[in-house]
């Protein structure tokens, strides 16, 4: 199959669910985006300096003439990136103000001023209360918006982050004339020369180079400084060392190469373009908000079109049947949810940046709670990023060192002479040096000026064997040869201060079969032995068995130089070699790692009983990459991949059956080879998967991969190569220490401190906050019965209105708030990282049990509640309950002021209406009361209160600010005026006492019955 063609089938996720007729501009920008998820598509390596000259017409030592690159500037543009089409700030605010939950609050006030209109026109004195609960709804959704807003202004600075890393300067040849220019003049064919220090101005083509390292760290996320030579040396375009990538940092030495790339078309500028081109789904939480306001909706439409042509049956005008219906829609609309929901996610966002997970987009708080596939980058988030040394091989015997971090492991036997040979060549044959003023710094911690193999080596031996500054000073360096990949080893000359030894002492380390190949003897227990095939064996078994491991090994060897060949004041040359470097003595190999944090396997182990699937997608080596998620439990013990189960059959890989394997290892040049379907099969039937050696293309290709299988995906990433997969996850996240500043910017969440353990807290907050969303949503929706069924009553039977308006806002707004949001606070039932991923189909938010329970169970126990109060009221004033049906035209009179109750005393028109107002607020508080036993059952979906215990300080401060609140409204001077509420008998308090111990006991038996029979008719049915 060619090149990509699989690839090519692949669609975004976003653009495959519109359907439909698509517009051409659409299908264009699809097009171009899977063009982008192609692999880098370069020949330049490949290719002699004959053949750049031709291609480019660049004279290799005058590079272009002036003329020539003003001509291409005029073609190809500046070198520099194009932003994107950004969305502008008030079309962001507008989503807020108008998306989601907002929308139906802004329904209700319009209809609100809808019915205000209606009253105005059919009377001279409107009642205000509709006008006022349109002002109260606006003004709620305006400032839940600003809100939103606030929290989530995060304009996407993707591309600005991207702009900070395009060099200012460029040194360019032309004309046989060096020139330093804007970097954004650089053209391809351009003759370009880079130092230690600089940023790479565009992909170049090395064409000559000395001592040439570059950090890629940007790009692929490894932290160890690339050689950089002319030299072909993979076919791989991005892994090949004839080429360096644009906004890259040359670390140390000098390079000059031809422009080959230059702006959007450069390594970093595909994976830009492909960042900000994507498109992102729906987060799952506004899926659930879209799905609850739909059956929100769908209730208040079906009660109120079914009260509406009751109220025209039962002989009321058509104005009066569109005033009921108004007001029953109004009545479904839970004002205060929308802010009760936006300032819980807002305080676990709180809860989660303490515990190191900084949350950008308050939404992502419950997507993690989703996650049901993790893709985690191995360097810095699975390991400490610091290169350790794991092992030591010397007395023919491997060693283990200590590689955890507080230095609580293993340890070997110091009192070798043979170690301590090693540590003395490990310690002087090291250019790396501790940065000044850290002597209170713990070792490991220290940071150190030197690449991170020699950080790995002098840490070790510092630990070991005390300072290696001391051991420098004693043994001062008189001549060296450093590292280059064609020798592959390093060598220094020291004046040995061991006065039984000779006067010179040679150090050598680099490549182990280099290094043994310049030997003849080693060392064992202190003494030289002939190296024998025997000894040659043991080499090549403990080489191979470190190098299994995913460790890279060291080899190192020493010679004490003759001091009658060598005398005193000697002239070492390091051109002219004229001191040996074969016929060495072997001392011993160093293996080094970047070993696993200390809280990742516990985390990942977690994963797993959560029933979340962790993929490794790292840039490194697949055994190293193998070693690690074996280490970390990615893949675990007993768990073999194709390879293993070859190795133990003794038969060809391609003998066994994948389906056979649990666990896979893929290299990105075999991921480049599958077409979407097989990668769709590979991660259905591999519950342990590593994918090494990827691009950046292909961890969003994983992704996709993951995402089209159902799951909800979270990606861990810390460079620019990883930006493309964190915008496309439904969770993106970044890490704050080694994160670049685009890796931060395209995430929804950054970890403070990289490290894997705190994801798995942020899906355990995840999960809580989803479980607490819940009651906080069942709480507050089952007052919506009590506020509706009066307004009901109301049309069917003819009764003065039991409860205003304004009262219901002071219930939803007021004594309602506080409460529901105290249910954020509320800790889990159970372990819920014991339990699977919630199914996005299957388990909603909002589901139908729960609005049967919280509208046709409890609601229902609370309205009862409220009548009885309502009757009791206005029983002890004189009206009995049959005298109150068929009344309410003649309650509602104005010109009436001899209107006789039960017992023949007549009432005016003032007083009836002080009696309906303290019947409004009489009814209000008997909510209050059976809101308590709401409160207190909302806090467990399926464990007894009792076991549960009441230890949510918030939860019990909620209910003495709800009953205090009640009793201001009620008692307070001036508000019958304000309010229309009234002052209450103490005993009417107490009317509803009963109906809220009914609805404890009730609520109690049903979890009893749901514990005792699981998955029985009540759970089924109740367990929302």
């Amino acid at each position: 199959m060619g090149r990509g063609e699989g690839r090519a089938q692949y669609e975004l996720a976003a653009t495959s669910e519109q359907g439909g007729k698509k517009n051409d501009k659409k299908r264009k920008k699809d097009r171009d985006l899977d063009e982008l998820k192609k692999e880098v598509d370069l020949d330049d390596h490949k290719l002699t300096l004959d053949e750049l000259h031709q291609k480019y017409g660049t004279d290799l030592s005058r590079g272009l003439t002036v003329a020539r690159a003003a001509e291409i500037l005029l073609r190809d543009g500046p070198n520099c990136l194009t932003p994107p089409p950004t969305t502008p700030e008030w079309v962001k605010f507008c989503k807020q103000m108008f998306g989601g939950f907002s929308m139906l609050l802004w329904a209700g006030a319009i209809l609100c001023f809808l019915a205000y209109g209606i009253q105005a026109a059919m009377d001279d004195e409107p009642a205000a209360d509709n006008l006022y609960l349109g002002v109260v709804l606006a003004v709620v959704v305006i400032l839940t918006g600003c809100f939103s807003y606030y929290q989530e202004a995060k304009s996407s600075k993707i591309m600005e982050s991207f702009k900070n890393m395009v060099p200012q300067q460029a040194l360019v040849i032309r004309d046989g004339e060096k020139n330093s220019i804007n970097a954004e003049e650089v053209v391809v064919g351009d003759l370009v020369e880079v130092k230690g220090g600089d940023r790479i101005p565009a992909d170049l083509r090395i064409i000559s180079a000395n001592g040439c390292k570059v950090d890629n760290s940007s790009l692929t996320g490894e932290s160890e400084p690339q050689t950089r030579s002319p030299e072909f040396s993979n076919e791989n375009p991005l892994e090949t060392r004839n080429i360096a990538f644009f906004s890259t940092n040359c670390v140390e030495g000098t390079a000059c190469g031809i422009v080959i790339k230059t702006g959007d078309h450069t390594v970093i500028g595909r994976i830009a373009t492909l960042t900000s081109g994507l498109e992102v789904g729906q987060t799952p939480i506004s899926i659930e908000i879209e799905h609850f306001i739909h059956i929100i909706t769908g209730v208040a439409v079906f009660l109120s079109t079914t009260f509406f042509i009751l109220s025209l049956i039962l002989g009321y005008s058509w104005l009066e049947a569109v005033i009921f219906l108004i007001g029953i829609i109004v009545a479904n609309v839970p004002e205060g949810l929308l802010a009760t929901v936006t300032v819980c996610l807002t305080l676990t966002a709180k809860r989660m940046a303490r515990r190191n997970c900084l949350v950008k987009n308050l939404e992502a708080v419950e997507t993690l709670g989703s996650t049901s596939t993790i893709c985690s980058d191995k360097t810095g988030t699975l390991t400490q990023n610091r290169m350790t040394v794991a092992h030591m091989w010397f007395d023919n015997q491997i060693h283990e060192a200590d590689t955890t971090e507080d230095q609580s492991g293993a340890t070997f036997d110091k009192s070798s002479s043979t170690w301590t040979a090693l540590a003395r060549v490990a310690g002087l044959c090291n250019r790396a040096v501790f940065q000044a003023a850290q002597e209170s710094v713990p070792i490991l911690k220290r940071e150190v000026a030197g690449d991170a193999s020699e950080s790995a080596l002098l840490k070790c031996i510092e630990l070991c064997c005390g300072s290696v500054t001391a051991m420098r000073d004693k043994n001062p360096k008189i001549e060296e040869i450093p590292f280059n990949s064609t020798n592959k080893y390093q060598l220094s000359i020291h004046r040995n201060a061991n006065p039984s030894e000779s006067r010179y002492l040679l150090v050598m380390k680099g490549a182990p079969e280099r290094i043994l190949d310049r030997c003849t003897t080693i060392l064992i227990q202190g003494k030289e032995q002939p190296l024998d095939d025997k000894m040659k064996d043991a080499f090549q078994n403990a080489y191979l068995e470190l190098g299994g491991l995913g460790e890279r090994v060291l080899g190192f060897c020493h010679m004490l130089l003759p001091d009658d060949q060598f005398t005193e004041g000697f002239k070492f040359d390091v051109d002219e070699l004229n001191f040996p470097t074969e016929k060495l003595c072997f001392v011993g190999l160093m293996a080094m790692i970047d070993p696993p944090r200390a809280a990742v396997p516990d985390a990942v182990g977690k994963c797993r009983s959560a029933g979340i699937k962790v993929i490794m997608v790292t840039g490194d080596h697949p055994i190293t990459a193998k070693a690690i998620a074996k280490g970390v439990g990615i893949i675990s013990e007993g768990n073999e991949t194709v390879e293993d189960i070859a190795d133990r059959l003794n038969i060809p890989v391609r003998e066994v059956n994948p389906r056979d394997a649990k666990a896979c290892v893929i290299h990105g040049g075999d991921l480049k080879e599958l077409t979407s379907d097989q990668l769709d099969d590979l991660l259905k039937h591999h519950t342990e998967i590593v994918f090494a050696r990827t691009s950046p293309q292909q961890k969003l290709i994983i992704v996709e991969g993951c995402q089209r299988q159902g799951a909800i995906v979270a990606v861990t990433g810390d460079g620019v190569n990883d930006s493309p997969a964190l915008k496309k996850a439904d969770i993106g996240v970044a890490m704050g220490i080694s994160g670049s500043d685009v890796s931060k910017q395209a995430a929804d969440m950054i970890l403070m401190d990289d490290n894997f353990a705190s994801i798995v807290t942020g899906v355990e907050e995840g999960r809580l906050i989803f479980d607490n969303l819940k009651k906080s949503i069942a709480y507050t929706l089952t007052s919506n019965i009590p506020e509706m069924t009066p307004f009901l009553i109301f049309i069917m039977a003819n009764i003065p209105l039991p409860l205003g308006t304004v009262t219901i806002l002071c219930i939803d707004l007021g004594t309602d708030m506080i409460p529901a949001i105290s249910l954020a606070y509320e800790g889990a039932e159970s372990d819920i990282m014991k339990r699977q991923p919630r199914n996005s189909k299957t388990d909603k938010l909002v589901n139908e049990r729960l609005i049967s329970m919280a509208y046709g169970q409890i609601g229902m126990f609370q309205a009862l509640g409220g009548f009885f109060t309502y009757f009791v009221v206005l029983a002890e004033n004189g009206f009995l309950p049959m005298r109150l049906l068929g009344i309410r035209t003649d309650w509602d009179d104005k010109n009436l002021n001899d209107l006789e109750d039960s017992y023949g005393q007549q009432w005016t028109y003032e007083q009836r209406k002080i009696v309906e107002f303290t019947c409004h607020t009489a009814f209000f508080v008997s909510v209050v009361v059976v809101q308590w036993a709401d409160l207190i059952i909302c806090k467990t979906r399926r464990n007894s209160v009792f076991q549960q215990g009441m230890k949510n300080k918030i939860l019990i401060f909620g209910l003495f600010e709800e009953t205090a609140l009640a009793a201001f409204l009620s008692y307070c001077p001036g508000m019958d005026v304000a309010l229309r509420m009234y002052p209450l008998k103490p005993g009417w308090w107490f009317c509803a006492f009963p109906y809220a111990l009914l609805i404890f006991v009730y609520d109690e038996i049903r979890k009893l019955i749901i514990r005792r029979s699981p998955g029985g008719w009540v759970e089924k049915e109740t367990y929302y």
